[in-house]
């Protein structure tokens, strides 16, 4: 059973930096996704960043180059760096993994990733 762990979360005000980090466990194997995807209250979730088992990544227009995500594999760990934060980074962050699609970019649609965390919240205050 797959197991997907969040944390790192956590309130900081407006230009500011968070590192969010995974842990997933429990899956067999080599070729996947991993993604961070994030919902605002009242909003649906929407995907920020992916890399897939290649090393590949693919970002969210509205973070792109505020945002890293890289992965560990020894570890089985994925982390975000998030720098410059703005309020509207604000909601709950989820890891999720999900299927690998092959020479294109890590997909970034919600429907594509089959386990998920349950969350870690960041507040970005101005």
């Amino acid at each position: 059973q797959v197991q997907v762990v969040e944390s790192g979360g956590g309130s900081v005000q407006s230009g500011g930096s968070l590192t969010l980090s995974c842990v997933v466990s429990g899956y067999s194997g080599d070729t996947y996704s991993l993604g961070w995807f994030r919902q605002a209250p009242g909003q649906a979730r929407e995907g920020v960043a992916s890399i897939d088992s290649t090393g590949r990544k693919a970002y969210a227009n509205s973070v792109r180059g505020r945002f890293t995500i890289s992965k560990d594999n020894a570890k089985n760990t994925l982390d975000l760096r998030m720098n410059s934060l703005k309020p509207e980074d604000t909601g709950t962050y989820y890891c999720a993994r999900g299927r690998y699609r092959g020479p294109y970019q890590p997909p970034l649609a919600s429907f594509e990733y089959s386990d998920w965390g349950q969350g870690t919240r960041v507040t970005v205050s101005s």
